[in-house]
């Protein structure tokens, strides 16, 4: 069952392939905006991914980051993210980033309880237009 409360962790190396330089986000070889983004809604889809019916899945339907503090590449990072509101099919997850000296990153996120099979035909029905 999915209540607020549940938590969710997912951790990263930072590779050359997170970074700035690489994904387009900026010119240095440190931890990437985008990869942090990726990185978060990682812990949130595992807070609620063990929890969902089935043919269910979420999607992130909207993210509000701050990125404050770099992290050079080689460096363990780590997300933790917590299920704060339900409404309806829609979640609402606070989430905290960290490297090994502290917090590297902070959001609020918000994803949708989908099914799987409605998603992928709503998204594919598009190639028909």
């Amino acid at each position: 069952m999915i209540k607020t409360g549940l938590v969710g962790k997912e951790e990263a190396i930072v590779s050359l392939s997170k970074c700035a330089r690489e994904m387009s986000s900026g010119d240095l070889d440190i931890f990437a905006t985008p990869a942090l983004v990726a990185l978060m809604e990682a812990s949130a889809i595992n807070c609620v991914k063990n929890k969902l019916g089935i043919g269910e899945t979420t999607v992130g339907i909207s993210i509000n980051v701050k990125h404050t503090s770099p992290t050079p590449t080689g460096m363990t990072v780590w997300a933790e993210s917590e299920l704060t509101e339900i409404d309806g099919r829609r979640l609402t997850f606070k989430i905290t980033a960290y490297d090994k000296s502290g917090v590297i990153g902070t959001a609020t996120h918000e994803r949708m309880i989908v099914e799987k099979e409605k998603m992928l035909e709503k998204a594919n029905s598009k190639m028909n237009k």
